[in-house]
């Protein structure tokens, strides 16, 4: 794994990074102090348009590379240093000749000396040392496989619209259109791209909503809701919607479909995307329910890979915060089940705290529920729970359990 990632970024065309170290580097800094790798990005990319193809993508991996490999480029170069780290990615990383890596940055010498490869997980994968004891905890000799494999781009997954099309026509489409895929492993609905990077948003197919771009384990994840044609269903925690569009395909249009989150710019997004795909969701939460989906919020470790830098913007005290708040949100979620419908409890996280801890603590203060065992693989079950890991499956890393109400 240390040679895939490494192998990528020594295919990116460095040479272009010549003359931007003054606009890259202040860049970088920002990052480091904890601002958004992404934001930093589109900001740079915005303030000049002149730049050409291998510029931009030169700019973008440096931004990228150095917010998701700082702690290993410390160790490399023996600096904190915003100059030092970049130099320290294309020399020790990327395989950049010293005084080319150094022209590239405007550091001046003496270079730093040369260090072999850290052994630790955190210091060779790059993570805080909470994130290594989660990792640890829970896989033990395995930890580090799943470090490495969150150092990996993860693959782009895309949903087939159920109320417009299937996954076979949408392949064809697809193909149609110069993009190559090929079926999930696990999803019904899942298809993976395997041309590189294409233009997504520029395809007829996704202006016609024929689909989402939506990781394979999170389409999982409202497949065990199980949506019906005429039911009535809540998604409680609903985001941008990417489940909840997940569970209107699965109800063919047929009966009524909720959605509620806290923050109104993410419904209003939804209500974009619902319109697009051709779905009718209502927003709201007072209501009885045939299914109830609690996506809740959590410490996001099993989405790390979507995010370079997230690991780096974490923080442990707002991880331990996160099992009280979802207790709080499945009893709420819970009143809002009917006698027989069922309840879904998610996260798309690794920490057991905030996965069968909670699950476990919530059964036994609630006799009236019984849980029911997802109907999938069984390499994707844990003690009768969804576990999706990045290593073994290539998905982002999701928990759920699923309750009949009695």
């Amino acid at each position: 794994m240390d040679e895939v990632c490494l192998d990528r970024l020594r295919a990116v065309p460095w040479d272009a990074l010549a003359g931007l170290s003054e606009t890259v580097v202040p860049a970088i800094a920002r990052v480091l102090e904890g601002a958004p790798a992404e934001r930093e990005i589109d900001l740079l990319l915005r303030a000049d348009r002149t730049l050409g193809k291998a510029q931009r993508a030169a700019t973008v991996e440096a931004i990228f590379g150095v917010g998701l490999w700082r702690r290993r480029l410390a160790v490399h170069t023996a600096s904190s240093e915003p100059t030092a780290l970049l130099f320290g990615l294309l020399r020790d990383l990327a395989g950049v000749p010293e005084e080319r890596a150094a022209a590239l940055t405007a550091l001046p010498p003496p270079f730093p000396p040369r260090f072999p490869p850290p052994r630790r997980i955190a210091d060779r994968w790059s993570y805080p040392d909470w994130i290594e004891a989660v990792f640890l905890r829970e896989l033990g000799v395995g930890a580090e496989a799943l470090a490495a494999a969150m150092c990996a781009p993860g693959p782009i997954c895309l949903r087939a619209n159920a109320l417009r099309t299937d996954r076979k026509e949408l392949a064809r489409l697809l193909e149609a259109e110069g993009v190559a895929t090929r079926p999930g492993r696990y999803a019904r609905d899942a298809l993976v791209l395997t041309t590189a990077r294409p233009n997504l948003l520029a395809l007829r197919s996704y202006r016609e909503g024929m689909f989402e771009v939506q990781d394979e384990a999170s389409q999982l994840v409202a497949q065990l809701v199980q949506a019906r044609p005429g039911e009535t269903v809540l998604d409680f925690c609903a985001g941008a919607g990417g489940k909840t569009l997940a569970l209107a395909g699965a109800m063919r249009g047929r009966g009524r479909l909720f959605a509620w989150d806290p923050d109104a710019e993410r419904l209003r997004r939804l209500g974009e995307r619902a319109r697009r795909a051709g779905a009718t969701v209502e927003i709201g939460r007072d209501v009885e329910a045939d299914a109830v989906l609690a996506d809740v919020p959590c410490s996001e470790l099993g989405a790390l890979r979507r995010g370079p830098d997230l690991r780096f913007r974490l923080r442990e005290e707002d991880a331990v915060r996160f099992p009280a708040q979802q207790r709080e949100i499945l009893e709420a979620g819970l009143r809002r089940v009917r006698p027989g419908g069922r309840l879904i409890h998610a996260t798309c996280t690794f920490r057991r705290e905030e996965n069968e801890d909670v699950a476990l603590a919530f059964e036994r203060a609630h006799p009236e529920l019984r849980r029911l065992s997802p109907d999938l693989p069984a390499e994707l079950l844990r003690d009768g729970f969804l576990r999706t890991w990045p290593h073994l499956h290539d998905t982002d890393g999701f928990f759920a359990s699923v309750w009949r109400k009695m």
